[in-house]
């Protein structure tokens, strides 16, 4: 297997990412990993670290996707870009998976552009871990690629969700509910009133009802659906969780748990190949934990099994 890192990616590439490609050699038992990006940077940044280049095959590209850019135009305009790149080598399979903290939206504009949209997909999805109190996970999505959704494209989230907590997650038989105002069945906007029916007359997962946002960190679902708007505004709230306790100088393990380091990015649900997209401000232990997450999505072979479900 061979997976490709953009190493121009994020707020403190490209050392951060070339430090956290070396932690994830040393944990990736046999596997590839393809470093994308300014390669003379990253030989100094090995060399000085005393790590040999011979661990890592490299392609080197001249050019950067910034983080404020406009993701269509720069995809387009900057096709030696580290993210261009990575995309190409992903479409002509010479990689197997891409990740990247650089700019959102031009991975999924890559993504989508590229190794395209599964057939029968609507919309594409961004996920991300959700910690329970009791331990074990949650998965919530879409947060963030898509702001507005129609009521179909909330029940496509439900099938991608179940099939990521099923086989990268290993959770039989997964809960699915409906992020909403309240529980009963008639509550929410327009578009939680339009979605519970699908949701409650599909056999596609195991929905069972409508979630309140203070039943995210318990155990009442495995999956919680929403648009990207509200997604992202929970997902932005979560990751604070983590910076307040340590401004305020006390520890807590199921706190510690919304360490963003830990799950090292979200998965992009719905194109025809694993893409992992990073926090902007990953550390090089947040790099390596994106790259052992591209491995999990190959070796579960879920691209596969989404195929098969929309087919």
């Amino acid at each position: 297997m061979k997976i490709g890192l953009d190493i121009m990616g994020g707020d403190y590439a490209p050392k951060a990412t070339v430090l956290g490609a070396i932690e994830a050699y040393k944990v990736l038992s046999g596997h590839t990993l393809v470093l994308i990006g300014d390669k003379e940077a990253a030989l100094c940044i090995l060399h000085e670290n005393n790590f040999s280049p011979d661990h890592f095959e490299f392609v080197h590209t001249t050019e950067v996707i910034g983080m404020g850019e406009h993701p269509t135009k720069a995809v387009v305009q900057k096709p030696d870009s580290s993210i261009s790149v990575g995309f190409k080598l992903l479409k002509e399979g010479h990689i197997q998976a891409f990740s990247s903290a650089g700019n959102t939206g031009a991975m999924l504009v890559g993504a989508m552009f590229s190794v395209k949209t599964i057939p029968g997909i609507l919309r594409p999805a961004i996920t991300t871990i959700v910690p329970r109190l009791k331990g074990g996970i949650g998965i919530l999505l879409d947060v963030g690629a898509n702001a507005d959704c129609k009521p179909e494209v909330l029940v496509q989230f439900g099938v991608l969700g179940s099939l990521m907590a099923k086989n990268v997650y290993n959770i039989d038989n997964p809960r699915v509910a409906l992020m909403n105002i309240g529980e009963e069945e008639e509550k929410g906007n327009l578009l939680c009133q339009a979605t519970y029916p699908l949701m409650k007359d599909t056999g596609l997962f195991n929905f069972i009802g409508n979630a309140e946002g203070r039943d995210l960190f318990g155990d009442m679902a495995d999956v919680f659906v929403c648009d990207g708007f509200t997604g992202n505004i929970i997902l932005k709230l979560a990751e604070s969780f983590y910076a307040i306790t340590l401004k305020k100088g006390f520890k807590d393990d199921f706190f510690d748990r919304f360490n963003y380091e830990q799950y090292g990015g979200s998965p992009i649900l719905g194109v025809n190949a694993p893409v992992i997209v990073g926090h902007g401000i990953s550390t090089p232990e947040a790099i390596k934990n994106m790259v052992l997450l591209s491995k999990d999505m190959v070796e579960s072979e879920l691209v596969s099994k989404i195929t098969e479900a929309f087919q």
